[in-house]
């Protein structure tokens, strides 16, 4: 998929964001090293712990898919300024693919593009857990 179509899927899939509490709705698509594609949107709980950012669904749906292996993330929020994924996400997905694209986009469909190590630069891998 092209970046245009990828962040046209961004944005169809923010419009399913169930976010209740914090009125943030955010949505993001996950494209796999072999071209498939994964979306996700962000789903709130009351409690809120249990809620699931939209980056860790994409992420999730990928990986109960059997697919592990990480292009790109395009995520896209309601915001002014860029929206880039909280530290939980990170982790999350560097788990998967250190070395993975985060396009991030606002409101206005502005974007800006960084790598996964830029965002998260002191990566915890469990290599002290072997």
């Amino acid at each position: 998929m092209t970046i245009e179509e990828l962040k046209q899927l961004a944005r169809q899939m923010q419009e399913r964001a169930y976010c209740p509490y914090s009125h943030f709705p955010v949505g993001a698509v996950l494209e796999c090293t072999d071209g498939s594609v994964y979306t996700g949107c962000n789903i709130e709980n009351s409690s809120y712990p249990a809620g699931s950012c939209a980056e860790r669904v994409a992420v999730s749906k990928a990986v109960s898919e059997g697919n592990t292996s990480f292009r790109r993330i395009v995520i896209v929020a309601n915001t002014d300024d860029i929206c880039v994924p909280c530290g939980m996400c990170r982790q999350f997905m560097q788990e998967f693919s250190p070395n993975l694209e985060v396009i991030c986009m606002n409101a206005k469909g502005e974007t800006k593009a960084y790598f996964l190590s830029e965002l998260l630069p002191y990566q915890f891998d469990g290599s002290c857990l072997r």
